[in-house]
């Protein structure tokens, strides 16, 4: 951790790390595990077919795997994030995203646990992300929340296998076993 980074800070930190700034702290973690990487990696082509791509389900998303985004003073990057495209276009062709998504989701390490509930969901309250996801793949559970108006609701909590219709993607349906090592 280092007070009062810039963004030269985070660009020289070393590409096995992901290197986030929050109240301008550079927080640097090391490249998730496999189990995380899988997690993340399935969760993205479930969604990605019906609702990045349209394909069997009703399109209309930008859905991007960990994104830079620059909100306010903070720079964060989320496992997974998504943006109706009516709020974004088209996609820009910087590096990184200023315009804060629709959708996030987390996937949870012991160590970067507690910076995803507390500082990276205070921000994206914030900047009025309505729904955010947090999948831990050793407990094998995933937790859907949203914004109501400005603290996050726990709507409900998907454990195991079972195959879930979840906001805001609550068109299609996901295996929850698929995600699990």
């Amino acid at each position: 951790m280092k007070i009062g980074a810039t963004y030269d800070d985070l660009v020289a930190v070393p590409e096995n790390f992901v290197a986030e700034i929050f109240d301008g702290e550079l927080y640097a973690s090391p490249r998730p595990a496999l189990p995380h990487a899988h997690a993340t990696s399935v969760l993205g082509m479930e969604l990605g077919g019906p609702f990045h791509r349209g394909r069997n389900g009703p399109g209309g998303w930008w859905l991007l795997y960990e994104p830079e985004l620059h909100l306010g003073k903070d720079i964060l990057v989320p496992d997974l994030a998504a943006w109706r495209r009516e709020r974004l276009p088209a996609m820009p062709r910087e590096a990184y995203l200023t315009l804060a998504p629709d959708w996030v989701c987390e996937v949870m390490s012991a160590s970067t646990e507690a910076i995803d509930r507390g500082k990276k969901l205070g921000i994206y309250a914030r900047e009025r992300v309505a729904h955010a996801w947090l999948v831990n793949p050793t407990l094998h559970t995933l937790e859907v929340l949203s914004l109501q108006p400005d603290r996050w609701t726990l709507v409900a909590t998907y454990e195991g296998d079972a195959r879930v219709r979840a906001q805001p993607f609550d068109e299609a349906e996901i295996e929850l076993g698929a995600l699990w090592t």
